[in-house]
This record gives C-alpha cells, sequence and structure tokens, in this order.
C-alpha cells in the first residue's frame, strides 16, 4: 500500500485525480467528488500541498466523519465514495475514492439540478450545459442519442440519393436494412426515421442539427491568427471523410521520390492516420450539442481534429489509447462499419499512435478542451504555407481542386436529373443551409459547359429561373473524369 501511495503522489493531477491540503474549503472539493461520479471516478487525496508535500491530517477520525456529513448534506442522489486512511511516513492521510455512478448525474443540492451538476475536464471541474446532463442520463439507461426517433418527420426527409450514392445501387437497403440499421425505428405504431438517419442522411440536416457540419482551416504558422484558407462541408457524413481528405491533401506538398525508374509521390502529411482520425471525430461527436461543428485545423507543424462532446462516462484518454472503445453514436457507426470506413471496434487509435511511431512522428495527443475532444497529429518536418506555391503544390493544389470541383459539378447535375430546381432548390438538394460559394462557381460553370440549361433563357434574373439538365449533361453525369478534366480547363 506504501508503494502504491508513493506512486500516486508523483502522478500529475487529472481526470481520475486530485489533491487538497485540507477540508477548509469544501465547495471545491464537493464539486470535484461531483465530477468523479459524473464522469470516471476517481481519487481525492486530503492532506497533500500543491507542491506534494505530505503535511498530515489533524485529527482524521473527526474530518473523516465531517467528509461524510458533507458529501450527505450536499450532493444529491446520495453518493457513497469509499473514504480511508492511509499512513504513510508517519503521517495520516485521507483518500475518498469515487466510482462512476449509475445514479448520475449527481449535482450539488444548494445549486440544483440545472447549475449544480459538474464532470471532470482534465484536472478541472466543469459545470454541464442542459445538453450534457441529458447524455448523463441516456448514459445510464442505456440510450443512444443518434438511436432516437424524430416523430415529426418521414422518409421523404431522408436524401434517397445521398444514400445510394454511398451504399451503391446493389447494397442499397431495403426497408428491413433500414430498420436493422436503425435509420428507421418504430414510434406509436409507425417507422419514422431516428436522429442518426438524419444525421447521415437528412435532407435538411442543419435544419435540426445546427452543428452537423464540417469547418476547415489552413492557417499561416501554428497559432490561429491568420487563415490562409477555409471551407464549409455540409456533405452527408459518409461523403464528408472524402471532402475533409481533399482539403487536406490540397494544402499538403508532394515530393518526388525516384527508385530506379519509379517515381512515388510521398505526401508531407500522414493520410491514413488523419483519415483514421477524422472518421473518429465525426462518428464520435455529440451531435447534441450545440455551440461548434467538428472542426480541422491545418497549422506548419501540426493537424488538430476537434469534435463536440466529452469522453463519454467512464472512458479515459488512457482507455482510449489502449484501444477501450464506447460508442457514442452507434447508428451512424453502424453505417460508417457497413460502408467500410471503420473496419473494427476499437482498433483505430491504437492504430493511430502505432502508425506514428513507425513514421517517427511525434506521438500524438488527445485533449479535452471546453465541451470538446481535440486530436492532434504532429507533423514531421514543417509545412509552411507558400501562398504563390512551388511548382508541386501548386499542380497538387489544382488536380485535387479540380476534383473537389468535379464532385460538386456530378451533385448538381445529378439533383437536376429528376426536375428542374431553382439555385435555392439546388442548394437544399446538397444539404447546403444556403448558396455556397463553390455552387455560385459551379452553376454559371456548368452552364457555360453546356451541361445545365436555364428555363427561362430570356430572362437570367427571372424569380422564376431554374436550372434544367441538358440532353449533354445527361450523358456525362455518370463519368467523374470528364468533370475534373473540364475543370481543369480542357474542353468537353
Amino acid at each position: 500500500m506504501t508503494h502504491f501511495i508513493h506512486n500516486l503522489l508523483i502522478q500529475p493531477e487529472g481526470k481520475t485525480l486530485e489533491f487538497k491540503q485540507d477540508l477548509s474549503s469544501p465547495q471545491p472539493i464537493l464539486k470535484t467528488l461531483t465530477a468523479f461520479a459524473n464522469t470516471a471516478g476517481g481519487r481525492l487525496v486530503i492532506g497533500v500541498t500543491e507542491n506534494r508535500r505530505i503535511i498530515e491530517v489533524a485529527d482524521p477520525f473527526k474530518e473523516e466523519e465531517r467528509l461524510c456529513s458533507l458529501i450527505a448534506d450536499a450532493i444529491a442522489p446520495r453518493l457513497m465514495p469509499n473514504i480511508e486512511m492511509i499512513t504513510i511516513d508517519d503521517k495520516i492521510l485521507l483518500i475518498a475514492e469515487v466510482f462512476l455512478s449509475n445514479s448520475r448525474p449527481h449535482y450539488l443540492i444548494k445549486k440544483g439540478m440545472d447549475q449544480g451538476v459538474y464532470v471532470r475536464l482534465g484536472s478541472t471541474n466543469r459545470q454541464a450545459d442542459p445538453e450534457l446532463i441529458a447524455e448523463l442520463r441516456r448514459s445510464v439507461e442505456g440510450v443512444a442519442f443518434d438511436e432516437m426517433p424524430m416523430p415529426d418527420l418521414s422518409m421523404d426527409d431522408i436524401d434517397n440519393r445521398a444514400m445510394a450514392d454511398s451504399f451503391g445501387k446493389s447494397s442499397f437497403p431495403g426497408e428491413r436494412g433500414l430498420r436493422i440499421l436503425k435509420l428507421l425505428v418504430p414510434h406509436q405504431g409507425r417507422l419514422v426515421p431516428s436522429k442518426g438517419a438524419v444525421l447521415l442522411f437528412g435532407r435538411e440536416r442543419t435544419l435540426h442539427f445546427s452543428d452537423a457540419w464540417v469547418q476547415c482551416g489552413r492557417f499561416v504558422g501554428t497559432h490561429k491568427t491568420d487563415i490562409f484558407d477555409h471551407i464549409e462541408i455540409d456533405d452527408p457524413l459518409p461523403k464528408a471523410v472524402d471532402s475533409i481528405m481533399l482539403f487536406l491533401k490540397k494544402h499538403a506538398m508532394r515530393g518526388a521520390d525516384i527508385s530506379g525508374i519509379r517515381r512515388k509521390d510521398v505526401w508531407s502529411i500522414p493520410l491514413d492516420i488523419l483519415r483514421e482520425a477524422v472518421i473518429n471525430a465525426l462518428v464520435h461527436a455529440d451531435y447534441s450539442q450545440r455551440g461548434a461543428p467538428v472542426r480541422i485545423s491545418f497549422f506548419d507543424n501540426r493537424i488538430e481534429i476537434e469534435n463536440p462532446g466529452i469522453l463519454l462516462p467512464g472512458m479515459t484518454v488512457e482507455d482510449m489509447k489502449q484501444g477501450v472503445s464506447r460508442i457514442r453514436n452507434p447508428v451512424i457507426a453502424r453505417v460508417f462499419r457497413e460502408l467500410n470506413l471503420v473496419e473494427q471496434w476499437g482498433i483505430g487509435v491504437p492504430r493511430i499512435f502505432q502508425q506514428a511511431r513507425e513514421l517517427g512522428l511525434p506521438e500524438p495527443e488527445i485533449q479535452e478542451i471546453g465541451m470538446r475532444l481535440r486530436f492532434v497529429v504532429g507533423l514531421g518536418t514543417s509545412v509552411p504555407v507558400t501562398p504563390t506555391g512551388n511548382k508541386d503544390q501548386a499542380q497538387v493544389g489544382a488536380q485535387d481542386q479540380a476534383q473537389v470541383g468535379a464532385q460538386v459539378d456530378h451533385q448538381i447535375l445529378t439533383a437536376c436529373a429528376e426536375k428542374p430546381l431553382s439555385s435555392a432548390e439546388i442548394a437544399a438538394a446538397l444539404g447546403h443551409r444556403q448558396l455556397s460559394g463553390n455552387l455560385r462557381k459551379a452553376l454559371p460553370h456548368l452552364r457555360q459547359a453546356g451541361l445545365l440549361a436555364f428555363t427561362v433563357p430570356d430572362k437570367p434574373k427571372s424569380r422564376l429561373q431554374k436550372y434544367r439538365l441538358t440532353d449533354k449533361g445527361r450523358q456525362w453525369i455518370d463519368d467523374g473524369k470528364k468533370l475534373a478534366e473540364i475543370r481543369k480547363g480542357e474542353q468537353p
């Protein structure tokens, strides 16, 4: 036991450990115990100063009784920590060990349920907002947010085209498959879309979930003071993976490695690691939170992938590194698994750390910051922003931009295949909240290429104006390569 305490005393304070000198300020102690019970359990050691000097607890029996009374009077539902007196170097300490509670959320009675629930983030206690309180309740009840029904919606609110693009025509799930995947769930005698279905393939995803989009930014240097390029991705979640990776590749330089007569392209960023981290963020994001989307930040020396939502109750960063996996969004995770975006539960994060070691990269970092989880992938060598660009980077940028543009073109042409659409209707069909910059550029480009045409050609600015697919557009709709060639300036 003495060896265990000595090891405990050299550990830094964190998610499951805190030191206090005495009980003179009970409020922070009560917050910590409440946060431990709501998050992942933990130990509170009393009788140790901030610089880890053992000062002993005066009258330990009296202090133990006082601590028990404070907990009983101040915390609800009733919390029953394991409190022990430990002797080390002839000095007595109190250790209160709290386990993850099945009665969560616990709260400070004086503050009430609305303002008295705390969770543990690193070595700090944070007040939980209503969305997090609801998640704490769901986690006890075994209810996943993305499995919950959306009773006001129907299958008409699901974009079948986006679903078909993801699954492919041959493996498109019928009604039984949709029920197995819980994209359709029963509610009062009828089938309605689940929240996961809308998050994945909803026609108006961001109307129902305002933060179900991705913000990507390329910054100059190593701080968020000067942004060089940014994009907002409103694609359905499975397609968002490729869109994010295209953005990252757009800003990653390539070099040539001549080996014999073979030329091998070498990316300056670890694409496999980043793809794994991006998928992890999209699958495990807490879409019940409000305030910020998934964010991808590309700096000269690192890439940060950040999603809303802290780790699920009972989980720690060390658990993640060891491959312990708890799924926040089982519907989204199941669909990603069906689409071969996820191979096997729990192996993604350990594989990221293993690949980083094999590539000689800095060890990735996992941080809980605010109410968000951040994955930091360090780069082996600095990748500075070069606005004018060298030849390789300009070439890569043009190639990837052509791919991104071709993807947007294909989506627009497919959307107009059924019937003519206005620009606002096209934006909605593609899952955009409004007409984005990419769409504004794509529409006149497609019209000039003869793939789209106005329905009111004599009045280009008519409020009734719509875009219709031409015969030429219909011939080209399945050929993404040709669309990319158009994007690079080649003639149809």
